[in-house]
């Protein structure tokens, strides 16, 4: 086991960190948390001799291009990278080829890859419950495997799938919204990474703004925001087909 490891992880409804550091916890005895959605978290830089879990959600096939952007404020400096996209049973397409290729132009060697499964956020009856006992079996064993390697003084880049260019992100046209048991306490708004919540009338939402990361609808005490019901039903509609499937992770060495 190391001694230190870094998790680095853009996690609006908390999915995606609950994975990274279950990977980040089987290769190191201390792990040190970075949210990219803490400004102060963003300005750091690492050394030759870290090791850094990367964990990103998959939204349509891609990383959050908000994540993108904030990746590119972190200097690598030849610390050694294990990058997890964590999706919610649909498909993580390019998302994981597009995280690599963000870190490694910050600088970063990685040196192993997997596609996680976590609760989707738009629909949770989606991969409900995931990552669960087996998931932390999975990824304990790849923490092994991946330690063993680096014991080997093998440091190649993992082959993993995904096409470039990337496939194009459409956003959905809506953003969550309030219901009469809104308390008008402003934790939403406040914690909106793009400011898409209006502080005035905190039952507004800018849907130009909003990448639907669903961060509202995760932090709100009276759990008041929501996708609108028309939303709901086409996103399970669509989800319908690998609602009962149970995809294994896959992990790229």
């Amino acid at each position: 086991m190391l001694k230190k490891i870094w998790a680095v992880y853009f996690s609006p409804t908390g999915g995606t960190r609950k994975a990274a550091l279950l990977l980040a916890k089987s290769m190191g005895e201390q792990v040190m948390e970075l949210d990219l959605l803490k400004e102060e978290d963003r300005r750091c830089m690492f050394s030759p001799e870290d090791m850094v879990v990367v964990g990103a959600p998959v939204f349509g096939g891609r990383i959050p291009g908000l994540m993108a952007d904030y990746l590119k404020e972190i200097k690598g400096q030849g610390a050694m990278a294990v990058t997890a996209a964590v999706y919610g049973n649909r498909a993580f397409e390019d998302a994981l080829l597009e995280l690599n290729d963000c870190l490694k132009a910050q600088g970063f060697q990685i040196l192993a890859s997997a596609a996680l499964l976590a609760e989707h956020s738009m629909a949770r009856e989606v991969a409900a419950g995931r990552p669960d006992k087996a998931d932390e079996d999975v990824i304990r064993g790849f923490g092994e495997r991946i330690l063993r390697k680096l014991e080997q003084g093998e440091k190649s880049a993992p082959l993993t799938p995904g096409d470039f260019p990337y496939r194009e992100w459409k956003k959905m046209p809506f953003a969550p919204v309030a219901s009469d048991a809104c308390t008008a306490c402003g934790l939403c708004a406040r914690q909106c990474p793009v400011g898409a919540i209006s502080t005035e009338d905190l039952k507004k939402a800018d849907t130009d703004k909003c990448i639907l990361c669903m961060r509202c609808s995760a932090v709100c005490p009276a759990g008041a925001r929501a996708l609108p019901a028309p939303a709901r039903e086409g996103i399970s509609m669509k989800l319908l087909p690998v609602k009962g499937i149970r995809r294994e992770n896959e992990l790229f060495l």
